[in-house]
């Protein structure tokens, strides 16, 4: 079973490890900006860095909790700024942004599960006597 919960690490990190086409990529630069982010090339660039740290660390177990924070941190204002569905006239839009809104608010809470128990077995958190929530 141990197994089962490295594979899950994985799996769900690996989406954010993507996220180097935010550090990039101008035209991610371009949608955030249409999509009135403030200060968009460097908020976009300061996602990726966020969203790659994160996920490095959930999939090695190294200071998974932090990591998972770092992952909340990306997913909070990604979810409300770009999958703002509720602000979109055409139909099937206004139903692919719900449908992006809402994947991103069930990896939201992921994330929040690994804020509270870690990276489980198959980790380097778990080799080494946990002193504080973030070592």
């Amino acid at each position: 079973m141990k197994f089962t919960v490295l594979l899950g690490r994985i799996f769900f990190a690996s989406i954010f490890l993507m996220s180097m086409t935010h550090i990039f990529n101008d035209s991610t630069v371009e949608q955030a900006a249409s999509h009135d982010v403030p200060m968009a090339p460097v908020l976009v660039r300061i996602a990726g860095v966020l969203a790659i740290a994160g996920s490095i660390s959930i999939i090695l177990g190294y200071k998974a909790r932090l990591g998972a924070w770092l992952i909340v941190v990306f997913l909070v204002p990604v979810t409300f700024f770009m999958h703002n569905f509720w602000t979109v006239s055409d139909p099937m839009m206004r139903m692919m942004q719900q449908i992006n809104f809402m994947k991103n608010i069930s990896m939201l809470g992921g994330a929040l599960l690994i804020t509270y128990f870690g990276a489980g077995p198959l980790s380097i958190d778990s080799r080494k006597p946990q002193t504080s929530l973030y070592t």
